[in-house]
């Protein structure tokens, strides 16, 4: 049977926010949304409602977005090949356009539109929009996959003065006008410490980190760098996670408070994250204070 709340309790719910709203409020909120996340329709709404609401509670919100999945599939409708080294897409010239046009094209225009349908204002810009992301080849081997060599955030800044959300497509440019691929997780570490943000939240399709990865309920809620290298050289973060906890530790070097890699598939899980005690993923933070007890937030130095 389903359960309706009262008025009374409504309010009670809304209030109970407060703390974390004025925790967040004024404060820069960068989400990286992208690949597998993006996938389920019904989440992808719940995930724009989220960033609406906390954007209309004073929260600066920037989100930067991937999108592998349709690249891939406009690339096969052409009749290429997606291949992969070491987790990046080789990507050759004529893919690199296909790269730009769905990023920056199809998939940005979508979430902006989507913002605005639930009441945000958003506008989208790559990362070649006054030349956001400064690029260089990071592997001849990779092609045109870039690494990042400079972030000019101005455009990020006065779109979120005049009460815009960012939407950033993750590519990238040179001084020779190349446009290169940029891995979305390390663009939006790149971005979120270019601009001082409180908290880097990385969606992905799994609950977070796991000691058992075959068991959702050994979620780690909290960790520091310390724990995350141990963890790593242990074996228990492995895969595809290697790479996403390195980006969450380059954020944090370059001055990201914290940063939370959590499941984008759960229901308002970016709401659950900033609004309540419960949290919805692991978080990472430079060091923390060893606690008798771990909580959901973690507690960090």
């Amino acid at each position: 049977m389903e359960h309706n709340p009262t008025n009374a309790q409504r309010a009670e719910i809304l209030t109970q926010a407060l703390p974390y709203i004025r925790k967040y409020s004024g404060k820069i909120l960068v989400v990286k949304y992208g690949g597998n996340a993006m996938i389920h329709e019904e989440r992808k709404q719940q995930v724009m409602e989220d960033l609406v609401l906390l954007s209309l509670c004073g929260v600066r919100v920037v989100l930067v977005h991937g999108g592998g999945p349709e690249i891939t599939d406009m690339l096969s409708r052409i009749g290429k090949k997606s291949e992969f080294v070491d987790g990046l897409r080789v990507t050759d010239r004529e893919s690199a356009e296909v790269v730009q046009m769905v990023l920056a094209g199809k998939i940005n225009k979508t979430l902006v539109n989507l913002l605005g349908i639930h009441g945000g204002r958003a506008m989208g810009i790559s990362g070649v929009d006054g030349r956001l992301i400064e690029a260089e080849v990071k592997d001849p081997r990779l092609g045109y996959v870039g690494r990042i060599t400079a972030i000019h955030a101005d455009p990020i800044f006065d779109l979120l003065d005049r009460g815009y959300i960012p939407v950033i497509s993750t590519v990238g440019c040179d001084a020779q006008g190349n446009i290169y691929n940029i891995n979305a997780d390390t663009a939006a570490a790149y971005i979120a410490g270019a601009i001082s943000a409180e908290c880097l939240i990385t969606m992905t399709d799994i609950a977070g980190i796991l000691r058992d990865r075959n068991d959702p309920a050994s979620l780690i809620p909290c960790i520091d760098i310390a724990e995350a290298r141990e963890l790593a050289g242990s074996g228990i973060i492995d895969g595809g996670m290697i790479p996403k906890v390195e980006c969450c530790i380059e954020a944090i070097r370059r001055g990201v408070r914290q940063v939370i890699i959590m499941d984008g598939r759960i229901p308002h899980a970016i709401l659950i994250e900033t609004l309540t005690d419960e949290g919805a993923g692991t978080m990472v933070v430079a060091e923390r204070a060893p606690l008798p007890a771990d909580t959901g937030k973690g507690d960090s130095l």
